[in-house]
């Protein structure tokens, strides 16, 4: 065998460096929940019959997730049947009805300012549930966020109704909680976010229907703009965007994840401004430039300090 030919053989193989996770992407990709969220307030007021809100939140979570379970013909096993009515509660049965509970009792501005709390909330449920060192960094700029969300839709006439502004917190908190038993108990072998959010959707809903039969009666006649409103809500703001929620909080830092919710309120306000003739003042626009601030810096991890240097 000729020399070359020896080298090359003995020599060790390189082995192929290993696939880096595109962050970028799934951060993108992952925002996109929250900004399909953003637009439930325009549907809502512009499309959906008024006083239903228990009727939307039902269609919203219940349709889409026994769709998915059909498509996917995967159902919990084991443990995971208690898990799943748990995230379901969590994420939909009890956050629904307190969202919306704070939404009639205050006005807009101070509702979506109280549940802007929730990463808050996450960074120290991942200390608690999760484990993690507590980040000082992401908690800052959760509370700045919350701050930023403030200025943009508070307005001067804005008042706390102590039952609204406790349901709002509760309603944060319960979703907190959810967001983060989400990533705590992970996805069982072998299920996808499709399925997981599939689930979730179908307990949720599966509580919410006889609350919303109780409390709002049957359904009212439903014209097209309505049927609209609620097919968007059950699809695009439903199902196809918990699936890609539940993704990114798999792959992401949960407080992370938690903070790119802020989008919800900005883009409600931009929808406001850019389809309802609303418009924003300069203290509105700097709290929209504080939010997005926070959203980015909170998902990177925080700068490296220096050691000291020992010849000063």
């Amino acid at each position: 065998m000729p020399l070359s030919e020896t080298l090359r053989t003995s020599r060790p193989t390189a082995r192929p460096p290993a696939p880096r996770s595109p962050a970028l992407l799934v951060i993108a990709c992952t925002a996109l929940a929250p900004a399909a969220w953003g637009t439930t307030y325009a549907v809502t007021t512009e499309l959906l019959p008024p006083d239903r809100p228990l009727l939307a939140a039902l269609l919203r979570s219940l349709p889409g997730g026994l769709l998915l379970v059909a498509l996917t013909r995967l159902l919990p096993r084991g443990a995971w049947w208690w898990k799943a009515a748990a995230l379901g509660t969590l994420n939909f049965g009890a956050f629904f009805p307190l969202l919306f509970v704070s939404a009639e009792r205050l006005p807009g501005g101070v509702a979506a300012t109280v549940g802007a709390i929730q990463p808050v909330i996450v960074a120290g449920l991942a200390v608690a549930v999760l484990h993690e060192a507590p980040s000082a960094w992401r908690t800052g700029w959760a509370l700045a966020g919350a701050a930023g969300v403030g200025l943009v839709v508070l307005g001067p006439t804005a008042a706390l109704d102590p039952v609204g502004v406790l349901a709002g917190l509760a309603g944060a908190a319960s979703m907190a909680l959810g967001v983060t038993l989400t990533k705590h108990w992970g996805r069982p072998a072998g299920v996808g976010p499709l399925t997981l959010a599939g689930w979730q959707l179908s307990a949720g809903g599966l509580v919410l229907l006889p609350l919303a039969i109780a409390v709002e009666g049957p359904p009212p006649h439903l014209d097209g703009p309505a049927v609209l409103g609620y097919l968007w809500l059950g699809t695009v703001g439903g199902f196809v965007a918990y699936a890609v929620w539940f993704r990114g909080i798999g792959l992401l830092p949960v407080t992370a994840t938690a903070l790119l919710g802020l989008l919800s309120p900005l883009v409600a306000a931009a929808i406001g401004v850019a389809a309802l003739g609303e418009s924003l003042t300069a203290v509105q626009l700097a709290g929209f430039a504080v939010a997005l601030t926070a959203l980015v810096a909170g998902q990177r991890t925080a700068p490296a300090t220096r050691p000291p240097d020992p010849a000063r």
